[in-house]
């Protein structure tokens, strides 16, 4: 990707030339005044890191548009004779549903390289990316060479939060879908890559949405049942295979955690819950009401 850097952490404010150059006969404006442009003249930007435009949105914001005109300019750059949008796809898409031949633009200096860092910049900042959307588009950062200090300091998030979106990746497209649609949160996102075996990371995923278990009820699912410290200090003997069998069986029963412990002659069996709801539904799986 091009240099300098520095200035793209700011937004897309610091990318627009302060002074208008001098124009020459075939060029299209580039100034910080808004200028109307065609847009049957404008295509989209390959790099958005926007991936989902919801229909209530755009037909809202073109109900607006046919009223009020848009208010705010979209940024795009030049492409050979056509312009790419760099900023404000929504209110390009809602334009044309609205009708309009012409929308306001800011012809911006922006190499090719640099047009996926400015929009995911732009998106950041009006928080308008779903955490799938972000993942993506800082996957691509690191795929230019970026580390993940890099891509957060050009963006105004920390490390930490960056390495947790690129996990997100980790997941099955599906659950990646529901992210994407808002089914899971963040939160739950991390309580299910808790979980390395895909069957049981499924499972939970599904309890999830069917019960509409909060991220607290999924984060205590996800982990592992903590030990005391006086049976931290036993030794742990391993059920037979059998015992674990049975555990086994009541796990996907419940769907819940199931412990044995002991042997064939005496022993417990611990039946995990969270919640009210949770201790009714596993109840009624015990007494056969169910």
């Amino acid at each position: 990707m091009s240099t300098p850097r520095n200035a793209l952490g700011r937004g897309i404010g610091a990318l627009i030339p302060s002074q208008r150059p001098t124009p020459r006969a075939d060029d299209a404006p580039r100034s910080t005044s808004p200028a109307e442009l065609p847009i049957a003249s404008i295509d989209p930007n390959p790099d958005q890191p926007r991936r989902v435009f919801a229909e209530a949105e755009l037909e809202s914001l073109a109900s607006s548009i046919r009223i009020h005109g848009v208010l705010q300019p979209v940024v795009v750059r030049r492409a050979g004779d056509r312009y790419e949008l760099i900023v404000g796809e929504r209110r390009w898409r809602a334009a044309q549903r609205a009708g309009l031949d012409s929308i306001p633009a800011v012809v911006a200096e922006v190499d090719a390289d640099d047009r996926l860092e400015v929009a995911l910049v732009e998106n950041v900042q009006r928080s308008d990316l779903n955490p799938i959307e972000l993942a993506i588009a800082f996957r691509a950062l690191a795929d230019t060479g970026a580390t993940q200090e890099e891509i957060g300091r050009r963006v105004g998030l920390d490390r930490s939060s960056i390495a947790n979106h690129l996990r997100l990746l980790d997941l099955s497209k599906e659950t990646q879908a529901d992210l994407e649609s808002g089914r899971l949160t963040m939160g739950h996102a991390k309580a299910l890559l808790q979980i390395g075996n895909p069957e049981r990371r499924r499972a939970l995923r599904d309890r999830i949405l069917a019960e509409g278990l909060s991220v607290r009820a999924a984060e205590l699912l996800a982990t592992p049942p903590a030990r005391t410290e006086s049976a931290a200090r036993r030794p742990r003997t391993a059920p037979s295979p059998e015992l674990q069998q049975l555990a086994d069986s009541m796990r996907r029963r419940f769907q819940t955690r199931v412990r044995i412990a002991g042997g064939a002659e005496r022993g417990r069996v611990e039946i995990e819950y969270f919640g009210a709801d949770d201790l009714s539904r596993i109840s009624a799986l015990l007494l056969g009401d169910v």
